[in-house]
């Protein structure tokens, strides 16, 4: 039985609370009487001893609310409880793929990570493949990892790129995992982008612009790090060597030491911007806040827009709903 009263129950109900709330056995259809019992069983009508009478339908709402949240907070339970269950799995997968040294603990721990089938060394496969594997090891990594992801990404990177991987950062953040990333200036000219590095520093994460050139490198708990591969950058080696993770970590520590905190690269807007955005915040249309301000709406309006560039909305509601956001964080 569903949760809901389907639509015959409720016609049925509806009659014979426009009949007085009673409802007679002589005055039921046979076609009617498992929808009768439907309506027993779900308290919305009560047997009595010259037929039945209706029952008020809020205590079914009552009882069903508590079942869905008893329900809703079991399923969150086992949502907690779920990747301890795997773990056993995830490790006998994780043994299975994680590539294997020379039989000395360190030594020449490398895999390259084509998708071509063609082993690790191989060059075969397309390279919509090879990014393909790329991405999948890279998100395997990020779900195993425990303390820290460091990150070096030169060049541009979309805000659907980040996006993509939005809800698995938040949730490396939230199990208590630190996130540092680099950046280069040009990568954060898109306001999309710089709203997804918010979102991360929102949950805990660090990120820092470095200008000057710096090579791409992810580094999952100082121990297994992914680098490109040098003649193809679709394609990628994961490094579990000990000493060449902590060479590529120190590496990532000096860049870090002289890069500057990305929310320096926003600038500060005119102070008109400022209070333009403040009356925003109150609900106050265009034309009210050219009015109060003793400006063009033209005017406004150019405000508006770098308003609007400056937090990624992409409507004029959407900015309220930011900057009301902003105003009471």
């Amino acid at each position: 039985m569903t949760d809901e009263p389907g639509p015959a129950e409720r016609a049925l109900y509806l009659d014979v609370v426009r009949a007085g709330g009673r409802l007679r056995p002589e005055d039921l259809a046979p076609a009617d009487r498992a929808t009768v019992a439907a309506l027993v069983a779900r308290g919305l009508l009560t047997p009595t001893a010259t037929g039945y009478t209706a029952a008020n339908p809020r205590a079914l709402g009552d009882r069903l609310g508590t079942e869905l949240r008893l329900r809703a907070t079991r399923l969150l339970v086992h949502a907690e409880r779920l990747p301890g269950t795997l773990q056993p799995l995830s490790q006998a997968y994780e043994a299975l793929h994680r590539p294997s040294g020379s039989g000395e603990e360190g030594a020449g721990d490398a895999a390259r990570l084509d998708g071509g089938g063609g082993g690790a060394g191989a060059g075969a496969g397309g390279a919509g493949v090879g990014a393909a594997a790329v991405r999948q090891c890279i998100s395997e990594l990020i779900a195993e990892c425990q303390e820290e992801f460091l990150a070096a990404r030169p060049g541009h990177h979309s805000a659907e790129a980040l996006q993509t991987s939005l809800a698995q950062d938040l949730a490396l953040l939230r199990r208590g995992c630190s996130m540092r990333t680099l950046h280069q200036p040009g990568a954060l000219d898109d306001p999309a982008t710089l709203r997804q590095v918010a979102l991360r520093s929102g949950e805990g994460a660090e990120a820092r612009v470095l200008a000057e050139p710096y090579e791409r490198v992810l580094v999952f708990d100082r121990s297994v790090a992914v680098i490109p591969a040098v003649e193809d950058r679709n394609r990628a080696t994961v490094v579990t060597d000990r000493t060449t993770v902590a060479y590529l970590v120190a590496q990532f520590e000096r860049d870090w030491t002289r890069a500057t905190p990305a929310d320096r690269n926003l600038g500060a807007p005119h102070p008109t911007t400022v209070r333009i955005g403040r009356l925003l915040a109150r609900g106050l249309t265009q034309r009210a806040v050219a009015t109060r301000l003793g400006l063009s709406e033209r005017t406004v309006a150019g405000h508006i827009a770098r308003l609007r560039e400056r937090y990624g909305a992409q409507t004029l509601f959407h900015l309220g709903w930011y900057l009301r956001g902003e105003r009471h964080g």
